[in-house]
């Protein structure tokens, strides 16, 4: 037998003490957090993106030093001018002021634009920059918002003639090169794009730059008359349909706004539409270089022409775009619309013909149709601009030698993938190693004793020195529980893939921690790759190595198998809080000390994150993994569906008595009766190199003692984890599991095996049915006779959420309303699976290994359960178009 480990002899006050200051340091942290949200989600002004005084609502002095008075919005992208002091009574022009989202709507990271405010002078060099708004939770947390202001102030005189790029110069192909913020590169591609962009745009309107120059279309005619369906079908009529739920009224029957719009330059397509007369008077009224398009309201309760026609002639709820321009319409730019002669062309109560008269413009290239207005946030009320929009290009056949070969700047998320292809192939080598080394653990294992765990040791701590080294302060590649409440909330509500794609890295370990939690449970990522966990552990071994031994300990096992549950609290507090307030959720979930540790740094934050941090890696000397065992929301997420992962570590049946594994697992995963934990299990392997250690093992010592006291063979030790008997045994019990060990419960299985009746001997179609059954209808017989009030309760509850999803696809009910029904429905089929269908598979599901359910085992089965089942609904509902927002 092994010595027992020394256990806490401190009293309980000072457990009480460490988690007090433990809350306290979060507190301190989410406050320092609220201290310093500067632009995140900031406020502005609803009617910022259509009021003519736009420096009357945003500082445009801030970004342009000097300037003493600013014109209105002029021009298309609009821009304002900014004026120095007066001289001989005439205001001197110093420059221009744009706003960003005037002018592009490029997304970050988070999948919104970042709102920048920029000065540029009469040379196009950049003098000012302010962020007024951004959604980018890295720069809320992660990194001080700081350092996007420094990113800003790099383009501080620089002009928008230069070729500027994230990354290194390279003046050989004259790229001018701005540093990134480490930890946030689709953020800052993104910013250059939006910079570049409205500069350019702005600098071509005033002619400091040369004006954009595209080849006009040149049409292939065919004299075909097309009806409206074959027009819909070539893509010459496009549809613009925006629904009232997107601008944040209550969903209904009627669209908010129905567009049509097409080209009518095209002969094919204009004589299509209008008919050869009023074609041929269309064509007159028009000078060479205008182009007309058509637009018409087929239903809606808002119109197009909006307000601004009525008070100035200006049609300020429709615009084009084409590449960083954009055309704007005046009552100068209207034609009227009597009729569409195609064949099946629908009714409409709203129409025009739109003149675009400015030679930059050429129907050869793609442009697009938006929709301006404003969006209510039902829940708080406040107004936000946005823009829908729907792309329009010609059909290749209706061109002279098709569509032009265009050559547009590459998403963001694909800027990284290229730009850092040999660290991201590196790092997938190096998950795919890792999977290949522990999938092998047994033969590592086998050649390892107690005594010499090199084998396995070798592999494991490579793994930790690259995590530390190359994935946590390298590619600052650290798995966050905020990425799990942005999964949750994006596979419920909107799945985007390229704000997963934005980062390779954690995109990359997100697919290994899936796969490896579902084959191994969380112990492989937690305990092996994870950086802050592989920082924590070798915290501890340095400290062991070095002569801190004797004050390393254990927390008694009374108190760790009540502190273990914290960590499940923190995650489904966090999970809740997102419900209402996501960034709320990220605010709070500076419990975990990652960002400090890795992204950011303990010296670039404020004290009490760093205190966190040094409170964290100094209980690490004394406990081992304090933080991953106790606090980590993360690992609890991992921890729920590592409850059904498909291989576990071995245990024998002597395991429920001897106690040598227990005593030496540094997780304490390992219970009384032997029995291992995963949900708690960090994977070190030591369990496993004792299994098959003829000297450590206890039962395998005393078997192999006893053969070479009576001189009988050293047989190879099998996979049940015993000798393998000298002469072959039929049946029975095998003799070398001692007799109290054969009395006691098997080690082999997290809980005693219970296979339900109904399950006995049922195959094919029959098993998938009651398969199907046993997840869709919790009650049971058993619990009808011992718990009848909460059946009943139960069946009253399933009506009501029935009611719920049906009150939702009508339009009565939102999203978050639904998942307040389907949390409250699982907390309840927990309490009826309890009282009745207590069992739940281990191992894959196709297998019925069944087994008691404790708990915690029926909360990660109905959890996840669920969980994939809404989402089922949801994805389902909102194809239909069912679901608001």
């Amino acid at each position: 037998m092994y010595p027992r480990c020394r256990q806490l002899t401190v009293p309980v006050s000072f457990y009480l003490a460490v988690f007090l200051l433990l809350l306290l340091l979060l507190a301190l942290c989410a406050g320092g957090a609220r201290a310093a949200t500067g632009s995140y989600e900031a406020a502005l002004p609803p009617e910022l993106n259509t009021a003519k005084d736009m420096c009357a609502l945003v500082p445009c002095a801030e970004v342009f030093p000097g300037a003493v008075s600013f014109s209105e919005r002029l021009g298309q992208p609009p821009y304002v001018e900014a004026y120095g002091a007066p001289e001989a009574g005439n205001k001197k022009l110093l420059g221009y002021v744009m706003l960003s989202t005037d002018i592009t709507d490029t997304p970050a990271y988070s999948g919104k634009p970042v709102v920048t405010l920029m000065g540029m002078d009469l040379q196009g060099r950049f003098v000012g920059i302010k962020v007024l708004k951004h959604s980018e939770p890295i720069l809320l947390l992660g990194i001080p918002e700081s350092a996007l202001l420094n990113f800003n102030k790099q383009y501080i005189g620089k002009s928008v003639a230069d070729k500027i790029e994230v990354g290194q110069s390279r003046p050989d192909e004259n790229v001018l090169g701005v540093d990134a913020i480490s930890g946030a590169t689709v953020t800052v591609i993104a910013q250059n794009q939006v910079m570049m962009a409205s500069g350019t745009a702005v600098a071509r309107q005033v002619g400091i730059l040369a004006p954009t120059v595209r080849v006009p279309a040149h049409y292939a005619k065919s004299g075909l008359r097309l009806n409206w369906a074959q027009l819909v079908a070539q893509g010459s009529v496009q549809r613009l349909l925006v629904k009232p739920e997107q601008v944040g009224l209550a969903r209904g029957a009627e669209p908010f706004i129905e567009l049509w719009f097409g080209d009518l330059n095209h002969p094919d397509i204009g004589i299509s539409l209008l008919g050869q007369n009023s074609w041929n008077n269309l064509r007159m009224q028009l000078k060479e270089g205008e182009h007309a398009f058509f637009i018409v309201r087929t239903a809606g309760i808002e119109s197009f022409k909006g307000s601004g026609f009525v008070r100035g002639g200006i049609y300020d709820r429709v615009q084009v775009r084409q590449g960083a321009d954009a055309f704007t319409f005046r009552d100068l730019d209207y034609l009227n619309l009597y009729g569409l002669e195609a064949a099946g062309a629908p009714s409409f109560n709203e129409s025009a013909i739109f003149v675009i008269r400015s030679k930059a413009f050429s129907a050869a290239y793609p442009w697009s149709l938006s929709f301006l207005g404003n969006r209510v946030d039902r829940a708080t009320g406040t107004r936000s601009f946005t823009s829908f929009s729907t792309k329009y290009w010609l059909a290749p056949e209706l061109l002279e030698g098709g569509r032009p070969v265009i050559e547009e700047a590459a998403a963001p998320w694909v800027q990284v993938w290229k730009s850092r292809a040999l660290a991201i192939a590196l790092f997938a080598v190096l998950l795919v190693a890792v999977t290949v080394v522990y999938a092998f653990r047994e033969k590592l294992t086998r050649l390892s004793t107690h005594k010499n765990k090199w084998p396995v040791n070798v592999f494991k701590y490579s793994a930790w020195a690259l995590s530390i080294g190359f994935v946590g302060f390298g590619a600052l590649a650290q798995p966050s529980i905020t990425q799990v409440l942005t999964w949750f909330h994006a596979l419920l509500f909107q799945w985007t893939w390229s704000l997963f794609l934005s980062d390779p890295f954690i995109f990359l370990f997100w697919i290994f921690i899936i796969v490896t939690v579902f084959l191994f449970g969380r112990g492989l990522f937690c305990g092996w790759m994870c950086p802050f966990g592989s920082l924590s552990e070798a915290v501890y071994k340095v400290a062991r190595a070095i002569g801190f031994k004797r004050f390393q300990t254990q927390v008694p096992q009374v108190w760790h198998d009540r502190l273990k549950w914290l960590k499940y609290a923190v995650f489904f507090g966090l999970l809740t809080v997102s419900m209402f307030s996501m960034g709320l959720a990220e605010k709070l979930s500076e419990v975990e000390p990652f960002k400090t540790t890795f992204l950011v740094g303990i010296s670039n934050r404020s004290w009490p994150y760093g205190l966190f941090v040094a409170v964290l890696l100094g209980l690490s000397i004394f406990i081992e993994r304090p933080y991953c065992k106790y606090i980590c929301p993360l690992g609890a997420s991992l921890a729920m569906p590592s409850t059904f992962r498909w291989f576990g570590l071995k245990r024998k049946q002597d395991c429920n008595s001897c106690k040598a594994c227990a005593v030496g697992c540094g997780a304490q995963a390992i219970d009384a009766a032997g029995r291992i934990d995963h949900r708690e299990c960090l994977h070190c392997l030591d369990c496993m190199i004792l299994y098959t250690d003829s000297k450590g093992c206890p039962p395998l010592a005393k078997e192999r003692k006893r053969r070479e006291r009576d001189g009988l063979e050293i047989t190879p030790i099998g996979r049940d984890g015993y000798f393998i008997p000298i002469h072959p045994v039929s049946g029975g019990v095998n003799s070398q599991i001692s007799a109290a060990a054969a009395k006691g419960p098997d080690p082999r299985m997290p809980t005693d095996p219970s296979l339900p009746a109904h399950k006995v001997g049922v195959r094919g179609l029959q098993w998938l049915w009651l398969e199907l059954r046993d997840h869709l209808w919790p009650w049971s017989s058993e619990g009808w006779a011992s718990q009848r009030a909460l059946q009943v309760a139960g069946f009253s509850l399933a009506v009501a959420a029935s009611v719920a999803w049906v009150m939702t696809a009508m339009g009565d009910l939102s999203s978050s309303a639904i998942i307040g029904w389907w949390f409250g429905w699982s907390v309840y089929e927990v309490l009826i699976r309890l009282s009745g269908r207590r069992y739940v598979k281990d191992g894959p599901w196709w297998r019925d290994h069944y087994r008691v359910a404790g708990v915690m085992d029926m909360m990660s089965y109905v959890g996840f359960k669920n969980l994939l089942i809404g989402a089922a609904l949801f994805l389902a509902l909102k194809a239909l178009g069912l679901v608001m927002g």
